[in-house]
């Protein structure tokens, strides 16, 4: 694919550069809790400003239903961009109508300008070719160049992502010719051992990705709610934890399966539990004991990894060559089960080996509790796009601006 620096050298002075980002952030009561992935885009927008460009900055932001609705507007994101980049940012209340219009029209060489929830147009999400392709269209009249570094939203086949780039000359940003980077060297002549740590809610979600790993992984480290659809597949009381009864059968051919390719297969061997969820808002204490893995009451939930998981976890990392993490450990949210995702964070930065956080909460709980970022490897935007690249998948966004 061809590169910002490619479309620098052949100049922009006074083109219009449509950069699709990933500005969708997390956001409580309209106020940014983690402005990474604004931050991850800076390079890239700076570049363009800096070299005289007509910057258009388009995202989309949560999952509005094809339609205005001011929960998901992005202005909070525009904002924060212009406190990042020190400079104003023009902000229009549409996407392809005439404040987006008036927005682009009025920028001068090396100004920027953010328009609004690319999601609030049905034709971004649209399933249906002709009406994507139509948005694409409206989308395309707004710009010269495209520029595609939304990383998080590469596996998703929408207008801006895919159909916008066939309409333009394109070129990959910085971030996503970075994440592509990382992401060959997690699939292509790994360093060994490769030591994979898979966490987070569901482990639906994970299971094309853990069947390209049983044969490509030396160990797999499990954890998070996902943990205990594995304690149950072993034949253990889990309780009222997280679990996917419906799941169990394949997990259970995935253990078997990891234990003909030779592959570790490390679960919990103690966990954290509690009668009830704690409250994420007032973070009041929520005392949880400590039981072994196999011992889960039937009126207890399993919120977190244990002490002694966390040391043999911790273990298992320390002569890696190549460590991918994807899901925290436990609700690191709050500070009585944090200590698990810490516990994984503090040994991928022990750890000699190329380490890669997976993007989405793995990368939300590095910045919330504390760790400086730059200290690994390299953390993602994107968790789906990273996950569905580890599968093999095509990513359509970068077929987009491979083509």
């Amino acid at each position: 694919m061809k590169t910002i620096d490619e479309l620098l050298a052949d100049g922009v002075e006074g083109k219009r550069v449509f950069v699709r980002a990933d500005l969708n952030v997390p956001l409580a009561d309209g106020t940014i809790t983690d402005d990474g992935r604004i931050r991850a885009v800076l390079p890239t927008i700076t570049k363009l400003a800096e070299a005289g460009a007509k910057v258009i900055v388009a995202s989309h932001l949560g999952r509005p239903k094809g339609a205005p609705d001011p929960v998901f507007s992005l202005l909070p994101a525009a904002e924060r961009l212009g406190e990042l980049l020190g400079k104003p940012v023009a902000f229009a209340q549409d996407t392809v109508g005439p404040a987006a219009h008036e927005a682009v029209d009025g920028l001068e060489p090396g100004q920027v300008a953010v328009i609004e929830n690319l999601r609030f147009n049905a034709g971004e999400t649209s399933k249906d070719d002709t009406e994507r392709g139509e948005f694409a269209d409206k989308l395309a009249a707004l710009a010269d160049v495209y520029v595609g570094d939304g990383f998080g939203a590469v596996h998703r086949k929408h207008a801006s992502v895919y159909d916008l780039p066939a309409r333009l000359p394109h070129y990959a940003g910085y971030l996503i010719a970075t994440e592509v980077g990382v992401l060959k060297k997690l699939t292509e002549d790994v360093k060994r051992p490769y030591v994979v740590a898979l966490g987070g809610a569901k482990v639906s979600d994970k299971l094309a990705v853990i069947d390209q790993l049983l044969g490509k992984a030396d160990r797999l480290l499990i954890g998070g709610g996902m943990a205990y659809t594995f304690l149950k597949a072993q034949g253990h009381e889990v309780g009222i934890s997280l679990l996917q009864e419906d799941q169990v059968p394949i997990v259970q051919e995935y253990m078997k399966r990891a234990e003909k390719n030779g592959v570790e297969l490390v679960l919990p061997v103690d966990v954290l539990i509690s009668t009830e969820f704690p409250d994420l808002k007032t973070k009041a204490p929520a005392h949880p004991t400590t039981v072994a893995a196999d011992a889960i009451p039937a009126d207890q939930e399993g919120l977190d990894i244990g002490p002694e998981t966390r040391k043999l976890y911790a273990s298992k990392l320390t002569d890696a060559g190549t460590v991918f993490w994807n899901g925290p450990m436990g609700v690191f949210e709050h500070p009585d089960y944090a200590e698990g995702t810490k516990a994984v964070a503090q040994a991928l930065l022990d750890s000699p080996a190329f380490t890669v956080v997976g993007g989405g909460d793995s990368a939300a709980a590095v910045r919330t509790l504390g760790f400086d970022e730059n200290a690994f490897g390299h953390i993602s935007t994107g968790g789906g796009a990273s996950l569905e690249y580890l599968e093999g998948k095509t990513l359509p966004g970068l077929a987009a601006l491979e083509n």
